[in-house]
């Protein structure tokens, strides 16, 4: 168990009641993680001392548990089950609810698949902190709304109230904000906020800032450079993103609609180097356990030497990677070399540490603000867990980070040298070639030996 759970649970106030909804004479597979969830659940009432009290409780046992379920937010599921030579479905309940006090979690489904011990600490986090510290998502200029990143807003929430903040309210930003957030603002900012950000940051402040210096459009195949006055403040404190595209030869697939001969379209995934994907992250706190984070249409970011603080890389290409100056017309019938990508190790997101003077103050700069953005919820879960983990390790030492990031497994498939795609073509091609030849050659062995037996028969 790790250190942030039993932290968490050694600093219980009140009790802690889990309801557990599990449906009975489940299949073994998931009667294993019934079982998983109820040992995590005496580990954490031995840990707090009795604090976390627990029940299971089947909703299949009485209307009125199954009613009870409901009113608490925990629906069942169809699951496929086998009895007497016959596959079927059937109605299964696996979630649970966390209360503390009048404050109510809930654990929707706990299936083969789920984190456990981050969901029901997170939940118990939640539930319990009383005096949440504050974070300030800056607004007024073209933002992200709260609920176009819903899943950062939700994750950070455990944690943190995230208030909607305008830089022209008042004449310094508060000190009760622990970090100050900048996600892709769209208008440039009055130079005097600017200013207010720099007295943040001198007295101590966290500031994070994800935004676009280049923009794509794959409805026009086309991409432009953002006119955009946050380049020059983030100049002025070292860190230049240079307007360009990067691309990177380990990267996303997008779909491509293409038309046969005739009037049949069909769509094919083609590589597409201008959205890289990150595997292998520099060591640092933010990063730490993240296994795949996508970015689209990043910039490389260069530090200045002989500006007060120092530089750290947190986010980088692989070491096949390249530049295109903007404008540029995207290709997506282009057949990529390796001579495309002479580069290496370009950085795509990075922190200032010391920034004006102040050992204390910390600027985080990523040059893709769109990764954690996703309106519909389907953001990549590593791409959540970088923004988020980047919050945390700013301003919050919990460790809910590391838990986050146990849960997440990406395995994508090994990208092969060209020598070795030729071996496997080719062995694909000829080996059942071969194979036919052979069975034919011994076929035929085989015919003309007996064809031999018996004329000498015939003639003996």
């Amino acid at each position: 168990m790790s250190k942030a759970t039993k932290s968490i649970l050694r600093g219980l106030e009140d009790p802690v009641d889990v309801k557990a909804y599990f449906s009975d004479n489940l299949p073994a597979d998931l009667e294993r993680v019934k079982a998983d969830f109820e040992s995590l659940l005496v580990e954490y009432n031995s840990i707090s001392k009795g604090k976390v009290n627990y029940r299971f409780i089947n909703p299949g046992e009485t209307p009125e548990a199954e009613q009870e379920a409901a009113q608490n937010g925990i629906q069942p599921i169809l699951i496929n089950v086998r009895e007497k030579d016959e596959a079927s479905q059937k109605k299964a309940f696996m979630g649970a609810v966390i209360e503390y006090g009048d404050q109510k979690e809930i654990i929707p489904f706990i299936g083969q698949e789920s984190a456990m011990e981050y969901d029901l600490t997170t939940a118990i986090k939640k539930i319990s902190v009383k005096d949440k510290p504050s974070l300030a998502l800056i607004q007024g200029h073209g933002e992200p709304q709260p609920n176009q990143m819903i899943q950062a807003m939700q994750a950070l929430s455990v944690i943190y109230n995230i208030e909607s903040y305008d830089l022209s309210v008042e004449p310094a930003i508060p000190a009760r904000y622990q970090a100050v957030l900048l996600f892709n603002p769209v208008d440039s900012l009055p130079y005097d906020q600017y200013g207010k950000l720099n007295d943040y940051l001198s007295k101590g402040g966290k500031v994070i800032v994800a935004a676009n210096a280049v923009n794509g459009d794959l409805s026009t195949a086309s991409g432009t450079v953002v006119n955009h006055n946050v380049f020059q403040w983030l100049a002025s404190l070292g860190v230049n993103v240079e307007p360009s595209f990067v691309i990177d030869a380990a990267c996303a697939k997008v779909t491509v609609q293409q038309q046969r001969t005739g009037f049949f379209n069909f769509a094919s995934q083609i590589s597409f180097p201008y959205i890289p994907l990150m595997n292998t992250f520099p060591d640092h706190p933010a990063t730490k356990g993240l296994e795949a984070v996508l970015f689209q249409f990043a910039s490389p970011i260069q530090f200045s030497s002989g500006v007060e603080g120092s530089f750290f890389p947190i986010v980088t290409t692989s070491e096949k990677a390249g530049v295109q100056q903007a404008p540029i017309t995207f290709d997506v019938q282009r057949q990529w070399t390796q001579a495309d990508f002479p580069m290496s190790r370009l950085v795509l997101g990075g922190v200032v540490e010391g920034v004006k003077g102040n050992p204390e103050a910390k600027l985080v700069v990523f040059s893709d603000s769109d990764f954690f953005i996703a309106p519909r919820g389907d953001a990549n879960a590593d791409n959540i867990n970088l923004i988020v983990n980047t919050v945390e390790w700013l301003c919050d030492k919990s460790g809910l980070s590391e838990l986050r990031t146990k849960g997440v497994v990406y395995r994508p498939i090994k990208e092969l040298e060209e020598a070795e795609r030729s071996v496997i073509k080719y062995t694909n091609f000829l080996l059942p070639l071969m194979l036919v030849g052979a069975v034919g050659f011994w076929r035929s062995q085989r015919n003309r030996n007996k064809r031999i037996r018996r004329m000498e028969e015939k003639y003996v």
